[in-house]
């Protein structure tokens, strides 16, 4: 039986369980379960900076620009824009479609430079940049949010169309395009603000379906050694079964000495003598067996294969044939 199960198709099969529920414990499960357990810590985060009052920049950010406690913090500035240093993110899509967002330094009062994200505008006919309102140059109050720096991309920042253009808000990236020392993070800017093009929308308080599908890897993970146990019994039973059935179907038919022949009762007895109505050509011979002498071994045969639940044809034979006497 051992063999079986060390054939190819069964060690590959075991092979692929093994590392599926492997990787679904370890990778698949963590993935998405971490991903709720971010969207639960960000829901958190956007709900208690609206509940509460936006703080001064000094009170969000610390004094190289990075965030103090949490991020979407909401914080106001002082100051005004570097108009001149205007870099664009470049074709990310936001509301189904590819846009332009536009990322201007902003020098406070204390001195302290941020770079914001004014919002976006729809890219132009064949992507391309489309009128972008410059930003004021003169003093303004600002509000917005404080976002964690992204991490730099792969691809590099191109000059084109009159832009300085990159594929994502690192600042320290931006600064070296634009010659200015920025802060660490960047000011995402909330709608109705100075300088704004179309505010970027907060995320909606949603948790998604991370957490069910994080719950669902792990039963997968589950399930699929069950699945392999299963196919392994399955197999134990049918072979089994085919050992027996072979078994019964090669065995002996009966105790008795092949020597000694089978004979039933009937076929034993002597044949009474033919009475006086019947024509002695219709008696039966003595030396020629009966019908229910030859049923009698084949009746022995099919219980011994079927046993006693399979009806006995030939016992109605042998009935008929002592009735004729």
């Amino acid at each position: 039986m051992l063999k079986t199960f060390l054939k190819p198709g069964w060690v590959l099969l075991l092979i692929f369980v093994v590392a599926f529920s492997y990787f679904a414990f370890t990778v698949l499960a963590p993935w998405q379960l971490g991903k709720d357990d971010q969207i639960v810590e960000r829901n958190h985060l956007i709900a208690e900076a609206y509940e509460a009052d936006p703080r001064p920049l000094n009170e969000v950010v610390t004094k190289d620009g990075a965030i103090k406690d949490d991020e979407w913090s909401r914080a106001t500035l002082t100051g005004h824009y570097l108009a001149d240093d205007e870099v664009l993110l470049r074709l990310r899509p936001v509301s189904s479609g590819a846009v332009y967002q536009s990322l201007v330094p902003f020098q406070t009062d204390s001195g302290l430079t941020m770079l914001v994200n004014r919002g976006w505008i729809a890219a132009g006919e064949g992507n391309t940049v489309p009128e972008i309102p410059p930003a004021p140059t003169e003093d303004v109050t600002i509000t917005g949010m404080i976002r964690a720096d992204e991490l730099q991309h792969s691809s590099a920042p191109i000059d084109q169309e009159g832009y300085q253009q990159v594929y994502s808000i690192h600042t320290e990236e931006v600064a070296s395009l634009t010659d200015t020392k920025l802060g660490k993070d960047y000011i995402q800017l909330s709608p109705e603000q100075p300088g704004e093009l179309t505010a970027l929308e907060v995320p909606q308080l949603d948790r998604g379906n991370h957490l069910s599908y994080g719950y669902q890897w792990i039963a997968f993970g589950i399930m699929a050694p069950l699945g392999l146990g299963y196919f392994v019994w399955s197999e134990i039973r049918e072979r089994r079964r085919a050992r027996e059935e072979e078994a019964a179907l090669h065995g002996p038919l009966d105790d008795a000495s092949p020597s000694e022949p089978l004979q039933s009762p009937a076929a034993a007895a002597p044949a009474p003598a033919p009475s006086a109505e019947v024509p002695s050509a219709e008696a039966p011979s003595a030396e020629a067996p009966s019908a229910a002498a030859q049923a009698a071994p084949q009746s022995r045969r099919a219980r011994s294969r079927y046993g006693d639940s399979k009806p006995d044809f030939y016992e109605k034979i042998r009935e008929r044939g002592q009735e004729r006497f």
